[in-house]
């Protein structure tokens, strides 16, 4: 039962930095969520609204997988899993408060403002790293081949919205952008 109780914890500390942003970025009237909108190319448009569905779908077979796995992985695996969800809590959250106004869920219309520093020195990415992290956590508590498998399909769907997000920083940001990607790696780590 503690681990379930952990892996809850887990999750409502992880989505509570999401929707806490959101909810703050909108009352300083920032429209955060521009995932699958918008006057964005259509393959830009299908990618994040697939990804929208994976990590819902993901979000959802995690919960019920807490809740329905009965054969469990090893103590050592769960041990690792609690603290993979840690990270994934930490990583997410110094990411979101890192971007302050600047965080967007999708590409955004607007222009922001490029952020390398606190996380995004050894990330371009935290937030994902934060998802990825998150599942690799629930599939390590409680495995199953439904949870993998979405899992899966997910950390995919996030890596192809990294890649046209890349195209998207680029193209903003120019020789700024550029530097930056020759000094910090996509995931995690310093050239």
């Amino acid at each position: 039962m503690i681990y379930q109780i952990t892996a809850i914890f887990i999750l409502i500390a992880f989505y509570t930095f999401y929707f806490a942003k959101i909810i703050i970025q909108k009352r300083k009237s920032i429209k955060t969520n521009q995932m699958g909108i918008g006057n964005k190319p259509k393959k830009v448009l299908l990618i994040e609204r697939i990804m929208s569905v994976a990590t819902v779908m993901t979000c959802v077979v995690g919960v019920l997988s807490i809740f329905l796995v009965k054969k469990y992985p090893l103590v050592e695996l769960r041990m690792i899993g609690i603290l993979v969800g840690v990270m994934a809590v930490v990583f997410f959250a110094l990411a979101t408060l890192t971007m302050k106004a600047n965080w967007r869920v999708g590409i955004p219309e607007e222009k922001t403002s490029l952020v390398t520093e606190g996380i995004y020195k050894w990330s371009r990415n935290p937030a994902f790293v934060g998802f990825d992290l998150l599942y690799v956590s629930m599939c390590l508590m409680f495995f199953n081949i439904p949870l993998l498998l979405v899992s899966i399909w997910a950390a995919v769907m996030l890596h192809l919205q990294i890649l046209q997000e890349e195209v998207h920083m680029q193209n903003m940001f120019g020789e700024e952008y550029k530097q930056y990607k020759q000094q910090t790696f996509r995931y995690f780590g310093k050239r």
